[in-house]
């Protein structure tokens, strides 16, 4: 699949990526490659201008996104991952919120708001950390509980909230991924008109596949794909690293460099082969799916593949990282903010496998 990404465009982002990351923002160049090239509408429907990619070619792009700059393909991949909320909410609501060519939601699943019933919709108040896009953010959407009043069991609901009643708190001084804007969003006493309340699980005003897949594993596989892009970028830069250091390291001995090679040589082997086992359960569920006959077992076989590549992406890392010298520990090394950023990606609950923890 061609992924757009020429040479020319991999390069106009990774020029400035000291710079966002020393910002924690995008640079103007990223952002705009980003609208231009869709990513932001991965799941949108045509008709609202999106390009409603297929899941497995989709992950695919997350995983080029990435390989080209962490932060930048964590803000295509979240920012594509709210085109998912259209199947929630009234067409005209949608097409509201999405035909607009610069539209990109961020916000927060997480139930740590309270919402008040009232006449015609509901009345918001909470904050919602980690809200990844916030910077340039078109709607926000925020959890909250809604207060049953005494009459019933509270109930969770998800709020698409205008720009102008969502507070941006800059709170995101992250290990990695410093570029991506996540900070808390926090909303006072905002009105939420019922079409713009929804809950995630109840997506069915669209027919299109990708808004049929389960949540949890529409999410595992695209946090994956990430993990996997920057990996692979990380293995890009350890063999330049590499080269640069070929003489230095030769009047230590001349087996260093020699080893460090065969070891980036064998981690690569390892990504490519868990990658591949990945795309291979992405691609069985989403067939099945397509055809109407996936079952919970295919997209529990996608979670688990999705966690052991970013296992085995986070142990690229760690690999390689630790062969290419002192000189990869100062911040402003390439190297180094790679690193740093495929730690904070792999850190996300979504990647973890908790169930065979041991007492």
């Amino acid at each position: 699949m061609d992924s757009g990404f020429t040479n020319e465009r991999v390069e106009a982002v990774r020029e400035t990526a000291g710079a966002m990351e020393r910002q924690g923002g995008l640079s103007e160049i990223a952002l705009s490659l980003l609208y231009e090239m869709g990513l932001f509408k991965l799941f949108v429907p045509q008709e609202y201008g999106g390009r409603m990619e297929p899941l497995p070619e989709a992950l695919r792009l997350f995983e080029a996104a990435s390989r080209v700059e962490g932060s930048f393909g964590w803000a295509a991949t979240i920012g594509s991952g709210g085109g998912y909320f259209a199947a929630c909410l009234p067409p005209e609501v949608a097409a509201s919120i999405y035909s607009d060519p610069r539209a990109v939601i961020a916000g927060s699943g997480l139930p740590t708001g309270r919402a008040v019933r009232v006449e015609g919709g509901y009345v918001l108040n909470g904050s919602w950390k980690y809200c990844s896009g916030s910077t340039y953010a078109t709607t926000f959407t925020a959890t909250a509980i809604v207060e049953s009043g005494g009459t019933g069991e509270p109930e969770a609901l998800a709020f698409a909230l205008r720009p102008e009643q969502a507070e941006i708190v800059p709170d995101w001084r992250s290990f990695g991924l410093r570029a991506t804007a996540s900070h808390t969003i926090a909303a006072k006493d905002a009105f939420v008109p019922d079409s713009r309340a929804f809950r995630v699980d109840r997506n069915d005003r669209r027919s299109e596949p990708v808004y049929s897949v389960p949540f949890r594993p529409f999410a595992e596989s695209s946090f994956a794909a990430v993990a996997i892009g920057i990996a692979r970028h990380l293995l890009e830069e350890a063999v330049a690293t590499a080269e640069g250091s070929r003489d230095a390291w030769s009047k230590g001995g001349a087996a260093r460099y020699g080893a460090v090679a065969a070891r980036i040589r064998r981690a690569e082997t390892r990504l490519d082969e868990r990658a591949a086992g990945y795309y291979e359960a992405v691609e069985r569920a989403w067939t099945r799916h397509v055809r109407g006959d996936a079952l919970e077992a295919d997209w529990a076989a996608v979670g688990r593949e999705s966690k052991a590549a970013a296992d085995e992406a986070l142990r690229t890392g760690q690999d390689v990282f630790r062969s290419l010298g002192i000189g990869a520990l100062m911040e402003d090394a390439a190297v180094n903010r790679i690193w740093r950023d495929l730690q904070t990606a792999c850190q996300h609950t979504l990647l973890i496998d908790f169930g065979t923890e041991s007492a």
